[in-house]
């Protein structure tokens, strides 16, 4: 460190001669704010040491174009770099709006990667301004320049270590501190009493000791108040107006002041001075700053200081990957209460902060009310750059009529990460369906201490996806009526002009173009064209139940949603959705009827995944419901990679396959990896006591009074259902961890049995689960056990190639999986894979429509059932969800189906 005498200058000299005083020191701002800039330097390198890669972020905001502020705003850019600080300059034009100006500070507010947000004054702006408003809204802990009402009032109280204190008068108290001079139960006088200087200038002196007198315009014998000052600041903004005869002999002067005067000396006539009559004030000062270098380099000196402070701050709870969130506390009860009134013994914390603390920005959350947000997909472009955290499936054994507990587990082994194992962990589920919510499963968002809350909100119209599903679904039936009614009651030039009118002209320019080309070589050819290229010939839907017909839309318009990578992909995945026939089996999309963009614009919000929480404050992403006996049953590939890019690679994301291993996860696999591009690295397999007892033998499960006794050769016969469904998982090459979903009719035998024959036959590791009972605390070894079992080398594969043959595609899925014998295409299934391998269909995967209550087509047939041949009776083509669906025995879909001569 410089010694103070290489900070100062002396005007004079040491002693007195021929009756002359000393002349004041000069006070060097330039000196002292460089030995400030060097020793930031040195923090930045101790930081850079603790966090590689490091460095504090600064944004300077303008509004306008003034030369005034470029200037300063050119020194404050150049300050930061000679520093290390990554400083960044935005331009607002002179026609922005306050609105826009709030926006914008607010996306610099909720970046992590800024610390230190400056708005530069004046706000040149056109439009009406309100600065106070502008000021406050930066966020308190990145006002590195300390004008926010919240750091103003913390200084005015006296919390100096909890605020950021304005640069000027900041500077001013490291350059009083320069002279030696000691502030307590000193006379200080500030003139000046504006937000920027004079105001916090007298609380820094006053909370220093000094006794304060603060002068401004109307302060009377300001000579008299400044004559007593032994420390004099001044920041009045008026050119020299402070003599030398006023000043107490020996005083320290800091002068804020920036005026320009006329001189004609000067290249552009004009001399910069302060507010204090220098030549004169050195005749009487003891200490005296000059005009320029003095205080204008320590305001910039002190911008540069609050930054780095600020990222000090940043840094102490800052931890590389994790996110900084809050978790509830749960304390289970016994007896344990229903989980209605355990969801609502907790109060949620709002939605806008969970979506802050997992780095979601506010433009990137749109709320429903206070505890329920839709999650825009400009997030996903922002963190495109992020890699991805881990990936874990949950699965199950073939379930009971009661569930097996895949949700319940899915939430508490994501609570247990989050809350326990203090990892990033976000749960995907699907959104519950009115059969579950009125069922005999009731909610299907968990249950005991693993729930998705509130429990009302997410249980019946969340943010109105299914809502939105049905409109799309029900606009495509009165299409198909309403054009069926037109085509049988109306001539062809009234089609024609109901469709030139309305229907080409508006909806759709490549088919208008098709169509006017068409028309125009048919004319030439003397063919007329009408009745071919208006109608359709649809097959009478007046004759098909509307129901059914709206089954199958719906069925298939929620599987596109979950499905989907973007807006643009559900788009054009709706609108080659094959919605109807002609009466020679030629398909219609909705596209064909004009539609298709009116879909998606009913669908528009659907496809944002829904953002709600756990009962310990976990985040959850809610989104579609397709079914896993007739879809694929899981939640979509939207919410997963938003939620594996906002966990960062530490993270980890547990998402759901509904129904068992040889269903919710066989499609999860060969359908949604390979639409999302996505590999999971662990597969989390969920079985149950009462529910392997059922596999061995006992009787379906309606209550749990039918297995409190033990049956240990019951159970073991049961274990080999576990068995084949561990088999089911391995065959995709990824580690399997078996999660026992405990009951309190369970006895320590019964687990010791079911994890022994699970590890026989190859899971990684098998943990009794009691988060039902329990939240998170209850899930913290199955979270232990993913962690490691994330870490074991593998490689993902599917289960088919997706260039065999259709009926070869089936026949694996049904040996591999089921267990089956071979599989039985009956003639109309026969007629599908002959037409679709024809239409070029035949490299789509497969999606089979199998009951969900048994590894066979038959739902009584539990266990592992052997010796069966699969019936295939039909073969539908889902093309906008991008899958063929065969209908295994007697499963019903709601479609429509329809004999038809193969399209020529």
């Amino acid at each position: 460190m410089l010694s103070f005498a290489a900070l100062t200058l002396r005007l004079g000299s040491t002693g007195c001669r021929g009756g002359r005083r000393n002349l004041a020191t000069i006070v060097s701002g330039n000196k002292t704010s460089q030995l400030v800039r060097e020793r930031l330097k040195e923090d930045l390198d101790q930081m850079r040491g603790q966090f590689p890669g490091f460095r504090p972020g600064l944004v300077v905001l303008q509004v306008g174009d003034r030369d005034d502020s470029n200037l300063y705003i050119s020194m404050k850019l150049k300050a930061a770099a000679e520093i290390g600080i990554n400083a960044s300059h935005v331009r607002l034009p002179k026609t922005a709006t306050e609105d826009e100006v709030l926006r914008r500070i607010v996306e610099v507010n909720e970046n992590l990667e800024v610390h230190g947000l400056i708005v530069q004054l004046p706000l040149d702006s056109i439009n009406p301004m309100d600065t106070e408003k502008v000021t406050n809204a930066v966020a308190p802990e990145k006002d590195v320049d300390g004008l926010t009402s919240i750091n103003a009032g913390k200084l005015s109280r006296g919390d100096l270590g909890d605020c950021f204190i304005p640069c000027t008068p900041k500077g001013c108290m490291k350059l009083i501190s320069q002279t030696g001079t000691s502030v307590a139960g000193k006379n200080a006088v500030v003139i000046g009493r504006s937000k920027i200087v004079g105001a916090p200038m007298h609380d820094l002196l006053l909370w220093s000791h000094a006794t304060v007198t603060t002068c401004h315009s109307k302060t009377t014998d300001l000579a008299a108040q400044v004559g007593r000052a032994d420390i004099l600041v001044v920041g009045a903004g008026m050119a020299e107006m402070v003599k030398g005869e006023w000043l107490k002999e020996g005083a320290v002067v800091i002068d804020c002041g920036i005026n320009h005067i006329p001189d004609d000396s000067k290249a552009n006539g004009m001399r910069v001075v302060g507010d204090v009559h220098y030549p004169s004030a050195k005749e009487k000062a003891g200490f005296i700053t000059p005009v320029p270098g003095g205080v204008g380099p320590m305001t910039v000196a002190m911008l540069m200081e609050n930054t780095v402070q600020s990222a000090k701050r940043f840094l102490k709870t800052y931890q590389p990957g994790k996110w900084n969130i809050s978790y509830a506390k749960l304390k289970p009860q016994k007896p344990q209460p229903s989980d209605a009134a355990i969801a609502h013994s907790f109060t949620p914390k709002t939605i806008g902060r969970l979506a802050r603390e997992v780095g979601l920005f506010s433009e990137e959350v749109e709320p429903y009310g206070t505890t329920r947000a839709k999650v825009r997909l400009e997030a996903l472009n922002r963190l495109k750059t992020q890699p991805n955290g881990k990936y874990l499936v949950v699965t199950g054994i073939t379930p009971t009529p009661l569930g097996e507990g895949t949700t319940t587990t899915t939430l508490g082994l994501a609570q247990a990460l989050g809350a326990h194992l203090h990892v990033n962990s976000f749960a995907c589920v699907r959104q519950p369906s009115r059969g579950s919510n009125f069922g005999v499963k009731g909610g299907a968002v968990g249950g005991g201490y693993c729930q998705v809350i509130p429990m009302e909100e997410v249980s019946l119209h969340l943010t109105s996806d299914i809502q939105a599903v049905m409109a799309a679904n029900s606009l495509v039936v009165d299409t198909i009526n309403a054009r069926v009614l037109c085509e049988s009651t109306q001539s062809d030039k009234v089609i024609q002009n109901i469709i030139l009118d309305q229907y080409y002209l508006v909806s759709l320019f490549q088919n208008l173009f098709q169509l006017f080309f068409t028309l125009f070589t048919r004319k030439v050819c003397g063919i007329r064209p009408i009745g071919i290229f208006a109608r359709f010939y649809l097959i009478n839907s007046f004759q098909t139940p509307s129901k059914q017909l709206s089954g199958y839309v719906a069925s298939e318009m929620m599987a596109v949603l979950a499905l989907s990578t973007s807006l643009g992909d559900m788009t054009r995945r709706l609108a080659r959705m094959v919605v109807a026939y002609s009466r020679k089996g030629k398909p219609v999309t909705t596209e064909d009827l004009g539609i298709s963009g009116v879909l998606a614009t009913l669908m528009r919000d659907a496809v944002k995944p829904s953002l709600m929480q756990t009962m310990e404050g976990t985040p959850v992403f809610v989104h579609t419901c397709p079914l896993s006996d007739i879809a694929q049953g899981n939640s979509s590939i939207l919410a997963d990679q938003i939620a594996l890019k906002l966990v960062g690679p530490e993270g980890f994301v547990v998402t759901e396959a509904e129904g068992g291993a040889e269903l919710g996860m066989e499609k999860f696999f060969d359908i949604k990896c390979r639409s999302s591009g996505l590999h999971p690295d662990v597969v989390v397999m969920v079985a149950s006591v009462p529910a392997l007892k059922m596999h061995g033998g006992g009787p379906a499960l309606v209550c749990l009074s039918n297995f409190c006794l033990q049956n240990l050769t019951l159970l073991e016969n049961g274990c080999n259902h576990l068995k084949r469904q561990l088999e089911n998982a391995r065959a995709f090459g990824l580690p399997v961890v078996v999660a026992i979903n405990t009951f309190s009719t369970d006895t320590d035998a019964e687990l010791g049995l079911v994890c022994e024959q699970a590890k026989l036959a190859g899971a990684l590791e098998v943990v009794p689960c009691s988060h039902w009972a329990e939240g998170g605390a209850g899930a913290v070894a199955l979270g232990q056990a993913v962690q490691r079992a994330a870490e074991t080398p593998h490689q993902m594969n599917f289960l088919y190639d997706l260039e065999m043959p259709i009926d070869d595609k089936i026949r694996v899925i049904a040996k591999s999986m089921y267990g089956a014998d071979d599989v039985e295409l009956l003639p109309q299934a026969q007629k599908k894979v002959a037409l679709f391998s024809k239409q070029g269909l035949g490299n789509l995967p497969i999606c089979m429509a199998k009951t969900h209550l048994s590894l066979s087509h038959d739902p009584e047939r539990k266990g592992v059932p052997t010796g069966f041949t699969l019936p295939i009776r039909d073969i539908h083509a889902n093309l906008g969800a991008g899958f063929l669906y065969p209908l295994v025995g007697t499963v019903s879909t709601g479609a429509v189906t329809h004999s038809y001569e193969p399209a020529q």
